[in-house]
């Protein structure tokens, strides 16, 4: 196992000292006013076309999380902070464990959601997924988080199915000095404590060492759950800017200890170092070459454990064809070696694959009128299982009028297969001897890449400084859904027929109601539906079919400077009943109340959850564990 020692008390303890000798000047926590609705309008996102586009003329349903956001929700970890997204579904399962997604297909094990950090997917081939419970950031270092609601393959690729989620980190000279932040709550509790310095060559760099723990939730019945948990994470990034090239450089690693049950603890740990080069050529394009190394480690008691090491390399180039094309196109390659040592349920054949990816894409937009883009896109993905996969979109754009966009798109994309899918080979314990194993579930063979393809028709408008708005109408349709087939002489397999379809209305809103007083809103309506093909004999209701999701769900955010030095937010949120298995709709509210009495100071007192002691999000009754009611402190100090 990876050993990462992080004496983080001692750091943090250090840092406090040079803070004392330090005074009091430093960089005050971003307030209300820092960002008008004007000013979220021109900022510039890079999710949608790998292009810096203005938030007000990009053609998909986005969200911006800004840091500002982050902060005054009180969110201590990327979940937390993805709940502000109102076209997000974010289910807690327990303490460590989430269901997070866009228009549908909620699971733990969730495979249609793309999520990057810093430009490094954290895709687990695995499951096509994400181990939420191992990822992680100092929260005071995201400076925006970019969440698309539907498909992206064509710029991101394969498994971008119904959503991306970009967290981009602040650059290094935005991090200089110190900072020492200290959350301690009944719930959860973390440290972090980061520097920043200039280098000699004209660069930045910052470095960071965190640690996280969280207490275990309980059933409904009161019984302790035991999935408490404790991770420790340390890093740096480095930035250089020059008049032709931008450089960075920056790496991540970590270890935690994942309490399971009654057996030992699930045990993780990875690393991950990043390189990237922005250079602006002499003809005014732009190249970008992006580098990266992911170790992860895994080692969980009765399903194994895993060794998951990969390389990624990707270039794009982004050119002005004469006055009417913005032309940006590329290529990707990556590696992947995963080593799945099977436990006495779970066993992988075979235990070691190498997995390759390769891609081209183009994109093109293209200025039929002064008023109207069309954007063609197109990619080309192989992958180890399926061959080569086409990932086209077509979108238009039409502004009406200044701050008035309207837009529509169809695309298509595909979930290509996971480990599971593929070598899984689940062990049935009442009738098996360790000479002669008996199986229950095995992977499919002949499974198949999952498709979908999606129609968007959005409006996205902006009345003066004071109101904006967004909305969008979707319907996706899936083929090819994983579903569990029987095979002669007993047992099932994955197999792909499966079909469905996703229809609904996503919505949100701020209202800048004085300058120290705006309100924010959003409401999704979904009607998720599966349905098995001709000649299945799929019965589990539990693979690819598995669509727990609700019919809707909104939320209503307050936030308000009742003086220069406090400030109040308040974040109300509902969800609808999920059908199966049966979890009864909640709302609940989150209050947050800071005061900074010195600019490098901020004092807060967060509560989540208040309107009742508990309530599940989700699982099955009986074993799901109930979400309780939190209330935290903390403290940050920058110098």
């Amino acid at each position: 196992m990876l050993k990462l020692p992080l004496p983080l008390t001692v750091v943090a303890l250090s840092l406090t000292a040079l803070a004392c000798d330090a005074g009091a000047a430093g960089q005050a926590g971003a307030s209300l006013v820092d960002y008008s609705l004007e000013q979220l309008a021109d900022i510039v996102v890079t999710s949608v076309s790998r292009q810096e586009t203005r938030l007000a003329d990009a053609p998909a349903s986005i969200y911006l999380i800004s840091a500002a956001d982050i902060r005054r929700a009180g969110a201590a970890t990327l979940p937390e902070a993805l709940r502000l997204a109102p076209n997000l579904q974010v289910a807690q399962s327990d303490a460590r464990n989430y269901a997070i997604t866009a228009r549908g297909f909620s699971s733990n094990l969730e495979n249609k959601l793309l999520v990057l950090i810093d430009g490094r997917s954290v895709y687990s081939p695995l499951f096509s997924g994400v181990f939420w419970d191992a990822q992680d950031v100092a929260m005071e270092d995201i400076e925006r988080i970019e969440v698309i609601s539907g498909p992206g393959a064509t710029i991101w690729g394969a498994n971008a199915v119904n959503g991306v989620i970009n967290i981009i980190t602040r650059p290094a000279a935005d991090t200089q000095g110190g900072l020492v932040a200290v959350s301690a709550g009944a719930r959860l509790r973390s440290a972090t404590a980061r520097y920043g310095l200039p280098l000699s060559n004209g660069g930045h760099y910052r470095v960071y060492a965190r640690h996280t723990d969280a207490a275990q939730t309980f059933s409904e019945a009161g019984a302790p759950g035991r999935n408490d948990w404790r991770r420790q994470q340390a890093g740096f990034r480095a930035d250089w800017d020059g008049p032709v090239h931008d450089v960075t450089v920056s790496g991540d690693a970590y270890q935690g200890a994942l309490s399971s049950g009654a057996g030992p603890d699930t045990r993780i740990a990875g690393a991950n170092l990043l390189g990237r080069i922005d250079s602006r050529l002499a003809d005014g394009s732009d190249l970008r070459l992006q580098a990266y190394l992911d170790h992860t480690e895994r080692d969980q008691d009765n399903t194994g454990a895993q060794l998951l090491d990969t390389v990624d390399v990707e270039v794009q180039h982004g050119a002005a064809l004469g006055a009417a094309h913005q032309l940006v196109w590329g290529g990707g390659y990556r590696y992947s070696r995963d080593r799945l040592e099977g436990g006495p349920l779970l066993q992988f054949s075979p235990a070691e694959r190498a997995l390759h990816w390769g891609n081209v894409f183009a994109q093109d937009e293209i200025r039929l009128h002064e008023a109207l883009r069309l954007t063609l896109g197109l990619k080309f993905e192989h992958n180890t299982y399926t061959g080569m996969e086409a990932l086209p979109n077509v979108h238009l754009a039409w502004k009406l009028r200044a701050g008035q966009l309207l837009w529509a798109g169809v695309s298509r994309t595909v979930r290509t297969p996971s480990r599971i899918d593929r070598d899984l080979w689940l062990v049935d314990a009442r009738n098996s001897t360790p000479a002669a194993p008996r199986y229950t579930i095995a992977g499919g063979p002949q499974f198949d890449a999952e498709t979908a393809r999606v129609a968007e028709l959005g409006y996205r408008g902006q009345q003066g400084g004071a109101f904006s708005y967004a909305a969008t109408l979707f319907y996706s349709d899936y083929d090819r859904l994983r579903t569990l087939e029987p095979v002669a002489g007993g047992g099932a397999q994955f197999r792909n027929f499966g079909r469905g379809n996703a229809r609904g209305l996503e919505m949100w809103s701020r209202w800048q109601v004085r300058d120290d007083w705006r309100l924010s809103g959003g409401l999704v309506l979904q009607d998720v539906r599966t349905h098995l093909a001709p000649g299945s004999q799929d019965s589990s209701g539990g693979t690819g079919l598995a669509t727990n999701d609700p019919s809707h769900y909104w939320s209503l955010r307050s936030s308000h400077d009742l003086a220069d030095d406090l400030q109040a937010d308040l974040l109300l949120r509902a969800v609808g009943s999920l059908p199966r298995p049966a979890v009864p709709g909640y709302s609940e509210l989150d209050a947050r109340l800071a005061w900074q009495p010195r600019r490098d100071l901020e004092l807060s007192l967060a509560g989540h959850n208040l309107l009742h002691r508990s309530h599940a999000e989700f699982g099955t009754a009986g074993t799901r564990q109930m979400i309780e009611r939190a209330v935290s402190v903390k403290l940050a100090l920058r110098f």
